[in-house]
């Protein structure tokens, strides 16, 4: 009798593959039970800042057949985004690698649609739907049980072969598959080299983050004036920061992404400082046209420009 599980199983990976991803790890879709208290304990500590929504659907966030009826399986997916260019001017203020080309949700939701696509079309009716980084689930979570890795302690994903610049994301099925092992060997060991570089001390301790002092939040949850107590503690990020991962030992084997979405913007990585500071409407239309850094508006990013001024 054939074993359709592992059949089924191997063809969405190998199909996962065609399609980019770095991985593609399976589990079963059930409660969370270990991160419950975890998050739970996070938001009482106000660490969501003035993100309210991650308060939202408390138990979908822990229970992916909330969100998917009669979901057996969390389908995980890795695509990296790691690039070795730069801004030329170092002096200019900075943007996050994963925000130099196309927007990530943009790309890996139609590579998800694919996906589903041709399981309906080789496996049958089959139900489910792609998260990518936009509704209620703890992608970490479930990318560590599907194998990928471990959490470090910026609480980023990490994987000894490709460190952490890779973007996470889901399709959850009612189909049962074969599930992969979770990854339980913790590798950071002693190291505390995120803790020690971090800017704002957002780091509060090993494996937890205050998200509320996070240069990412600040710079793009933070709907409000930038506090400032933060003056002169941003590291001239304007729109993210990779500080954690770039300090991160493990990331000295990122390779290079394949993805030619996610190649930088060459007029974003020649415009100098005086450039960011001088930045119209119609440059910022030209340089973020479907990036993820449209989401802060030009108001957000010259906000964030400003800010990076030393008081005179």
């Amino acid at each position: 009798m054939q074993n359709f599980k592992a059949i089924y199983t191997q063809l969405i990976k190998e199909e996962a593959n065609k399609l980019g991803f770095m991985f593609c790890g399976i589990s079963k879709a059930e409660f969370l039970e270990d991160d419950a208290p975890r998050l739970e304990k996070w938001l009482q500590n106000g660490y969501h800042g003035e993100m309210g929504y991650m308060e939202n659907y408390f138990d979908k966030r822990l229970d992916p057949r909330k969100l998917v009826d009669g979901a057996k399986s969390v389908i995980s997916f890795a695509l990296n985004y790691y690039t070795d260019q730069s801004q030329l001017d170092t002096n200019a203020p900075k943007i996050s690698k994963y925000a130099f080309g196309f927007d990530y949700h943009i790309v890996i939701k139609e590579k998800l649609k694919q996906l589903l696509e041709i399981i309906r079309e080789k496996i049958g009716e089959v139900d489910g739907r792609a998260f990518v980084d936009s509704a209620p689930v703890l992608d970490k979570a479930w990318a560590k049980r599907a194998g990928f890795g471990w959490i470090g302690k910026n609480s980023n994903l990490l994987n000894k072969r490709s460190g952490s610049f890779f973007f996470l994301a889901e399709l959850i099925v009612d189909l049962e598959l074969e599930y992969d092992s979770e990854a339980s060997t913790d590798h950071c060991g002693t190291c505390t080299r995120c803790i020690d570089a971090c800017p704002t001390d957002a780091i509060v301790g090993p494996y937890i983050v205050d998200g509320s002092r996070c240069i990412s939040y600040l710079t793009i949850e933070l709907k409000n004036e930038i506090p400032s107590e933060f003056k002169g503690k941003m590291d001239n990020w304007m729109f993210g920061c990779d500080v954690c991962q770039d300090v991160c030992p493990w990331n000295k084997f990122s390779i290079l992404t394949t993805e030619n979405s996610f190649q930088p913007h060459p007029e974003l990585l020649e415009m100098n400082a005086k450039d960011w500071q001088e930045i119209t409407e119609e440059t910022f239309k030209v340089v973020f046209k479907n990036s993820p850094v449209k989401r802060t508006k030009i108001a957000g990013l010259k906000r964030n420009i400003s800010f990076l001024k030393p008081e005179v």
